[in-house]
């Protein structure tokens, strides 16, 4: 059952969603892929207006929380990012360090546990996988589309569990 004196939860995926990742993609199109170069380049993201625009909106009338598949070693860069874009400030949900499943399992997990006493009003992510099945899971879903796509990015997601 749900709190409903609380405000609702607004779930906003980081990487491609808020962040643009284009320019350190390169670390994925190699073999092997170079996943501390990838990561160690996420505190130079630019932000994505479009992304960023919709989490400023959300915090109007919903708590804002962050669910990225980034692993927890990469928090402090996280935060650090999130603060310097002015972002609202939230709970950040990361991948354990050693987990290895692909972001669909992974975020759905958190989104359920989340439901069992709050509401999620909406999940903002740009993975179609997660997307497809949050949706099907009764969540309400925005696809973040304003980033261009990457098949490295989609493989590492859905594969390699890596982000």
């Amino acid at each position: 059952m749900t709190d409903s004196t609380r405000r609702p939860l607004a779930v906003f995926d980081l990487d491609n969603t808020l962040a643009d990742t284009a320019h350190r993609q390169h670390f994925l199109e190699v073999r092997p892929k170079n996943w501390a170069a990838f990561f160690a380049a996420a505190p130079a993201d630019p932000p994505l207006a479009e992304g960023i625009a919709l989490a400023m909106e959300s915090a109007r009338e919903c708590e804002v929380l962050y669910l990225t598949g980034r692993p927890e070693r990469y928090r402090r860069d996280t935060l650090d990012w999130l603060a310097a874009h002015g972002l609202p400030e939230g709970r950040v949900y990361m991948r354990s360090n050693a987990d290895r499943r692909p972001a669909r399992f992974t975020k759905l997990e958190i989104l359920r546990r989340l439901a069992e006493d709050r509401e999620i009003r909406v999940l903002v992510d740009d993975d179609e996988m997660v997307c497809d099945d949050a949706e099907r899971a009764g969540f309400t879903v925005v696809r973040a589309r304003w980033a261009a796509k990457s098949a490295a990015l989609q493989e590492a997601q859905e594969r390699e569990g890596r982000t």
